[in-house]
């Protein structure tokens, strides 16, 4: 065996066999938490260590399958209580997504990340992963008539770099425009453009699914982004939420709702070119907007709690 074997030996017997944290098995190895997580990545890809889980009878299981056999997609249900508040609700299934997010980054990667108030906790959960050569890019602009978004949207987007060592690529430009005309000439310019040819690149997509009328109120309905007649006008369209701020019915049209001209998020069918997409959602109030989101076949993944994918079945 030889000493980086031996490594990825005592690393994974100290975290999976004595159940020690990442913190405790660096401090006593005498090396970053993120060499750490490395090793435990390499001891489970090369074999070392195989994990078996046998998932318990219960409604999850029904649920994911038939997730998964109606829309295409891997469905991962997180477990939550009935009782437990939207925050905490937010906050296990931020932890899910985190750790699926940290485990599927690797060498290379382009990682498109939207932003909004699930994004904001699942970056509080991502593992370090010290894959090389990885860059982070701005799905949607971020600006609002009052004022840039860059302090909210960069620290969400600064977290994911911190987590993989990345590169970072903002994209400073409105979450609305004011008019169809100004988005047009705006997407002509070349620093746009540098950015939308990023945008073709990217390997593994991130985001979450924003709920038009929500007891967490997602960012965009509730930070300025919109006005009444912005709202009006999704009323009437029978919008009922939002993926990277393109706004969505729940029967999954989106190409026709005018506003969607001057949205600057990546389309559905820009999405669709991405290998990997992990949809994000907590909450039963948001079955809504995330069965839409799934007939527009935004996501090859959706992380959710039981209550919403109770909910969303029973929309179908």
């Amino acid at each position: 065996m030889n000493e980086r074997s031996e490594e990825m030996f005592l690393a994974a017997s100290l975290y999976y066999v004595q159940g020690e944290t990442m913190e405790s098995i660096a401090h006593q190895l005498s090396m970053s938490r993120s060499t750490v997580s490395r090793l435990l990545k390499q001891a489970r890809d090369c074999g070392l260590v195989k994990i078996t889980l046998t998932q318990p009878a219960g409604p999850h299981t029904g649920q994911g399958r038939a997730i998964s056999r109606h829309f295409g997609v891997r469905a991962h249900i997180v477990p939550v209580s009935g009782s437990a508040s939207d925050v905490l609700r937010l906050e296990r299934v931020a932890r899910a997504a985190g750790q699926l997010i940290s485990e599927a980054i690797d060498d290379g990667m382009v990682i498109g990340t939207a932003w909004g108030t699930t994004l904001g906790s699942v970056v509080q959960y991502l593992q370090p992963n010290e894959a090389k050569g990885t860059t982070v890019v701005q799905m949607n602009g971020a600006a609002s008539p009052t004022n840039s978004g860059m302090p909210y949207v960069g620290g969400i987007i600064s977290q994911f770099a911190q987590a993989f060592n990345s590169q970072v690529v903002p994209f400073p430009v409105p979450t609305l425009f004011d008019f169809a005309e100004t988005k047009q000439a705006m997407w002509r310019e070349r620093s746009v453009r540098s950015v939308h040819a990023l945008h073709q690149k990217i390997d593994l997509a991130v985001f979450g699914v924003g709920g038009l009328s929500s007891e967490l109120p997602s960012h965009v309905y509730s930070a300025g982004y919109l006005d009444e007649n912005d709202m009006d006008q999704l009323r009437a369209e029978r919008v009922v939420g939002d993926v990277n701020t393109v706004f969505l019915r729940e029967d999954g049209t989106w190409a026709d709702i005018p506003i969607n001209a001057r949205a600057s998020g990546m389309l559905p069918t820009q999405l669709h070119r991405i290998p990997r997409r992990i949809c994000v959602v907590a909450g039963a109030q948001k079955a809504s907007p995330l069965l839409g989101a799934l007939r527009a076949r935004v996501a090859t993944d959706v992380v959710l709690d039981e209550a919403c994918a109770q909910a969303l079945l029973e929309r179908l």
